[in-house]
């Protein structure tokens, strides 16, 4: 499965939130540069570390007009819990049937402790104010995530 081509208007979507509320990729357009994360499971080390991450940065990414939104196959009341724990400050969004994780080519065959199985491959999608995927980061470090998702926005010019 391929990625969406840079450029291009970034796949549509709705899911619901960590409060079961309906968010919609186009309710952004032309107001906020989306920082779109693909983790692989809430409450899990590398998750929490990525996450902690983006909230520590919120605040430098409120001033670059970008909003994250993360995506996981969590069903929602597990996000409820993950951003209760960790005092996250952006939104999470539940892909229970993975279809949108489909659409933007993340999930597939992982390998962990010699076993073989679908998930999430850890990837972030910046997209523009005008809809367009900008960037594609497919080698996430954990523990610089957030650092290089603030660099590439600035590099970027967005």
């Amino acid at each position: 499965m391929a990625f969406p081509k840079i450029g291009n208007l970034a796949p549509a979507f709705t899911l619901q939130d960590e409060n079961g509320e309906k968010v919609t990729l186009k309710e952004f357009r032309d107001k906020q540069n989306v920082v779109l994360y693909f983790y692989p499971k809430a409450m899990t080390p590398g998750c929490t570390v990525q996450a902690c991450g983006l909230r520590d940065s919120q605040a430098e990414l409120k001033k670059l007009k970008t909003v994250v939104l993360g995506v996981s196959p969590d069903p929602v009341a597990r996000l409820g819990k993950f951003i209760e724990k960790q005092d996250l400050n952006f939104t999470l969004l539940s892909d229970e049937d993975h279809a949108v994780a489909e659409k933007y080519g993340v999930w597939g065959l992982k390998k962990f402790m010699g076993r073989e199985f679908m998930g999430i491959l850890r990837t972030t999608f910046i997209i523009g104010k005008d809809g367009r995927l900008k960037h594609v980061m497919d080698k996430v470090k954990t523990k610089s995530h957030h650092d290089d998702v603030l660099a590439l926005i600035k590099e970027l010019g967005l």
